[in-house]
């Protein structure tokens, strides 16, 4: 149930199941800062239900999520293949891990709040 503008309302069943599958990614995405394995499980679900969450709120979040798995994994690699140069790959592995934290944080309060990932769009 939420309140906007001073009108409550309630999640109707697909959007809501939407919203709580959007809100698992994140739980897991989350988990996934202590061990790398569950962001793929985490992909995984954003994949096989994407088609499920079209023309919800949670399909930007989806989308966000997605992103945050192949940028995080491209700067995950970037800097381990790196972290022979002077270290650079340690600052490029710490500034990935906080980005992670600032998606899964931004998302999952846009989430919270039922606004889309991308206010923009």
């Amino acid at each position: 149930m939420t309140e906007k503008r001073g009108i409550t309302t309630k999640l109707t069943g697909p959007e809501k199941s939407a919203r709580d599958l959007a809100l698992l990614v994140y739980i897991i995405q989350a988990i996934s800062l202590v061990s790398v394995l569950p962001m793929f499980v985490a992909v995984i679900i954003n994949y096989v239900k994407r088609p499920d969450v079209r023309g919800t709120l949670a399909e930007s979040h989806f989308r966000w999520q997605i992103r945050t798995f192949w940028f995080s994994l491209l700067w995950g690699i970037v800097g381990g293949l790196t972290t022979w140069l002077l270290g650079i790959g340690f600052l490029i592995l710490g500034i990935n891990y906080i980005w992670v934290v600032y998606r899964v944080v931004r998302g999952w309060l846009a989430l919270s709040d039922e606004k889309p990932a991308y206010p923009y769009l």
